[in-house]
């Protein structure tokens, strides 16, 4: 994986900078954009993700919950209170009296609708300002880096 440089190749990357921190950098642009939005329905943005994958997945196991969302059970926890205080997710026993199971509710359905309204906006007005090609070209390079990246998770998991 160490691949030889070419000099000039090593320079122009030195100037660009920690690619950590210019990806932290556009990650916060991009959810200040869908902040924004999402706003207008009275939800964050990692709510309405949570409130969509219940939806989809639910009803279903909070392990199972935050595996699908790669989130840690603690994270998870305090992301669902909020939606639990409002009424729009329901907590309850599961099959045995250990496990518990997350649903969605009338109203959680109700308030997802109405946030995916504002969610597609959010996109349709990041794609008119990045440009279609930018949007789909950045896709790309995410999907990409997320393979190449989780082959050295995956081999670094097994050392």
């Amino acid at each position: 994986m160490n691949a030889v440089l070419d000099p000039s190749l090593q320079a122009a990357l030195k100037t660009l900078g920690c690619t950590n921190l210019r990806l932290r950098q556009l990650m916060r642009r991009v959810a200040h954009h869908y902040d924004l939005e999402m706003a207008k329905a009275g939800l964050k943005t990692t709510q309405y993700s949570l409130l969509s994958h219940v939806l989809r997945l639910g009803p279903v196991r909070p392990t199972e919950l935050a595996r699908a969302m790669q989130l840690d059970a603690s994270t998870l926890t305090r992301n669902l209170k909020p939606l639990i205080d409002a009424g729009w997710v329901e907590m309850s026993s599961g099959s045995d009296a250990r496990s518990r199971s997350i649903t969605i509710t009338a109203q959680g359905r109700t308030k997802r609708s109405e946030a995916q309204h504002h969610w597609k906006a959010a996109q349709q007005s990041l794609n008119q300002l990045l440009g279609t090609q930018r949007v789909l070209a950045l896709h790309g390079l995410i999907d990409e880096s997320i393979d190449l990246l989780s082959s050295v998770d995956s081999s670094d998991a097994k050392a």
